[in-house]
């Protein structure tokens, strides 16, 4: 994934948040906001209370493939920032990327129908 498809400085972040526009479910947060991009990108957070640093970084690098491995179904000139739950912990795959592509249905922002 090039490095230009990721959400890095708390500027871009803060202003994904201060948009609003947001939807959850059981394990994940998302928050959405267009872009003047020909690409969309993406931001992980997850907090301390969820987990060390070992957990954390396991749910980021699922959430990640997620993305990688569905944006093809993502429709373009988004940022997106997803928040992992403390639910999470301990979902495999599977799941998160469940919970991942039922949030981009509730935006509309997938080119297939689920």
């Amino acid at each position: 994934m090039k490095s230009n498809t990721y959400i890095k400085s708390s500027r871009e972040y803060s202003l994904v948040y201060n948009h609003k526009e947001s939807r959850a479910n059981k394990y994940l947060v998302m928050y959405i906001l267009e872009n003047d991009r020909m690409y969309s990108r993406i931001g992980i957070s997850v907090s301390k209370k969820v987990g060390n640093s070992v957990v954390r970084h396991r749910l980021k690098r699922l959430v990640r493939e997620c993305y990688r491995l569905n944006k093809e179904q993502i429709k373009t000139g988004y940022d997106i920032v997803v928040v992992v739950r403390q639910n999470a912990v301990g979902k495999n795959y599977w799941e998160i990327e469940s919970a991942f592509l039922h949030l981009c249905k509730l935006f509309k922002i997938n080119n297939i129908n689920l």
